[in-house]
């Protein structure tokens, strides 16, 4: 897998949604390019235009030409064009068209200071249940090893996998004060606000490693609140998820049965 190259421009793009959020911002910075040559050459001309010059005497009369109205409205023009017919779509594809979660990679991603922690469920698809009761060193996550949902689910710090060509709906949320999911390289960012799961998703194109940033001010460790994001092959995914513990498995295949028992005493 090759290192990412970094330049002076936009960082590599690795997602599907990317190239027309690069061109909006692309269309963008020509515009505002635009603007500030002509406001430039406006300046320079009205400087040498109308200098204080021996003879000449100021005219207090205003200006009949109707060239900075139409200059104005070709201006609103531009930016209700920026916003509705480039803006507008990204954001409601971005936010509102998501994937089938059945062809979809499904994760949880609860920020803490100052660390991401990646939940993934198992075989079965289905998160185990979480209880704020139940945090602490070895479970960051409160999740409940009694719920036979939780027994195949995998829990990873700082380390995001993801299949490549595959969309993921990731369910943002934080355990403490506000943070910011930042993946630049795959156009993504989403605050994670306590008591909120907010879903977001995207598809990485490209294989590579990429950081996970915060991207809001969260503490005196907030420089170091680095995750990193690795986009694979679907043999590799699969290969890595398989190698990964299942920390809330019971050991004892009694203890399995008794839980089991007591969830079914319990919905009953």
């Amino acid at each position: 897998m090759e290192p990412l190259k970094y330049g002076y421009h936009l960082p590599p793009d690795l997602s599907a949604h990317g190239p027309a959020i690069d061109h909006l911002i692309k269309f963008l910075h020509i515009f505002m390019i635009a603007l500030f040559v002509s406001w430039g050459i406006f300046l320079v001309y009205c400087l040498i235009k109308y200098r204080q010059r021996p003879g000449h005497k100021a005219s207090y009369e205003s200006n009949k030409s109707k060239l900075p109205k139409y200059a104005e409205i070709a201006v609103v023009g531009v930016e209700v064009f920026m916003l509705v017919g480039l803006s507008f779509p990204i954001w409601s594809r971005y936010k509102k068209d998501f994937p089938p979660e059945k062809d979809s990679l499904v994760v949880r991603v609860i920020a803490q200071q100052f660390a991401w922690n990646i939940h993934y469920p198992g075989e079965d698809g289905k998160f185990g249940r979480a209880d704020v009761k139940l945090i602490s060193d070895s479970n960051p996550l409160g999740i409940d090893a009694s719920d036979p949902a939780s027994w195949d689910d995998v829990v990873s710090v700082n380390q995001f996998h993801l299949p490549v060509n595959k969309p993921v709906i990731a369910h943002i949320t934080s355990k403490d004060v506000i943070h910011s999911f930042g993946v630049p390289v795959l156009r993504v960012k989403q605050d994670a606000i306590p008591g909120m799961s907010v879903p977001i998703w995207f598809q990485a194109v490209k294989t590579g490693e990429m950081e996970i940033v915060c991207s809001q001010l969260c503490g005196v460790s907030h420089s170091q609140m680095k995750g990193f994001l690795t986009a694979e092959s679907a043999e590799a995914y699969d290969k890595w998820f398989a190698g990964r513990s299942r920390p809330f498995k019971p050991k004892e295949p009694k203890a399995a049965f008794h839980a089991v028992l007591q969830q079914k005493r319990g919905d009953s």
